[in-house]
């Protein structure tokens, strides 16, 4: 039988749109999810369904695994991807942006983990992919929001995979490093420089922090998803795998 799998963050030109079309290249059946179901282009594939899904939301997720599991009946692989950058100095940040790139980030996952696991463990079995990213390991400066939310996801990981063992159920973590997406382009669409900030005089290299990871050498999104999507898919997924360009990652080897 098909594998049904539940995708998070999948608006066109991210990471989760090729992660939804490349489960479905390999026979599962996908629901791409997004806050707005209208961010989500059209796939070829009729495997692939769109649904609108907030991940910041406990009804909301309730109520989407509810749909997909009256559907289909069960739910194998979820992949938690949903995420958003918070450029800029840490005590520029405002509260307000901290919790909501912490609520997408790193909450989402124990909200849709209250709700999935219980029912993977009813068939002990399923898996959990949850995309961190390598500055979780490898912190840099004017990100560092995003940084230790994805640290915390490292560290949700590492604990999911342990109490989730008697349960049959897997969890795998994956920390890109460059891979192409619109995340840069959303995320400088959203900031601003505070006028009196006390880092006027690093606004270059702000700018140039939030767009390291589109650069000429960052991984395609297509070779990314065929390279979680085949280890996801394995009888027993790793615990950890971090996707890294040859250049990209001599660059951040140094620094571990």
């Amino acid at each position: 039988m098909s594998r049904v799998v539940l995708v998070t963050g999948c608006t066109t030109g991210g990471i989760g749109y090729a992660l939804a079309q490349e489960f479905a290249h390999q026979g599962c059946i996908v629901y791409a999810t997004s806050r707005r179901a209208e961010t989500i282009a059209d796939f070829e594939n009729p495997k692939i369904h769109k649904l609108a899904l907030d991940v910041t939301s406990d009804e909301n997720i309730q109520s989407v695994i509810h749909e997909i599991l009256t559907k289909e009946g069960k739910l194998d692989v979820v992949v938690n991807n949903a995420g958003m950058i918070c450029p800029g100095p840490l005590i520029d940040s405002s509260m307000d942006d901290v919790r909501k790139t912490f609520e997408t980030n790193t909450f989402a996952i124990l909200r849709v983990a209250k709700v999935v696991i219980p029912e993977m463990a009813k068939r002990q079995q399923g898996v959990i992919v949850n995309i961190g990213s390598i500055v979780g390991q490898v912190a840099t400066p004017w990100n560092g929001i995003y940084c230790a939310s994805k640290a915390a996801v490292d560290s949700i990981s590492q604990v999911l995979s342990m109490e989730c063992k008697p349960l049959g159920i897997k969890v795998f973590h994956v920390a890109p490093g460059a891979v192409k997406s619109n995340i840069a382009d959303t995320g400088a669409n959203n900031f601003s420089l505070a006028p009196n900030s006390l880092y006027t005089p690093f606004l270059a290299n702000i700018m140039d922090r939030i767009y390291s990871s589109q650069g000429p050498h960052s991984m395609p999104a297509e070779d990314f998803a065929k390279q979680v999507v085949t280890k996801a898919l394995q009888k027993n997924p790793p615990i950890y795998l971090t996707v890294v360009m040859g250049i990209l990652w001599r660059r951040y080897s140094k620094r571990l």
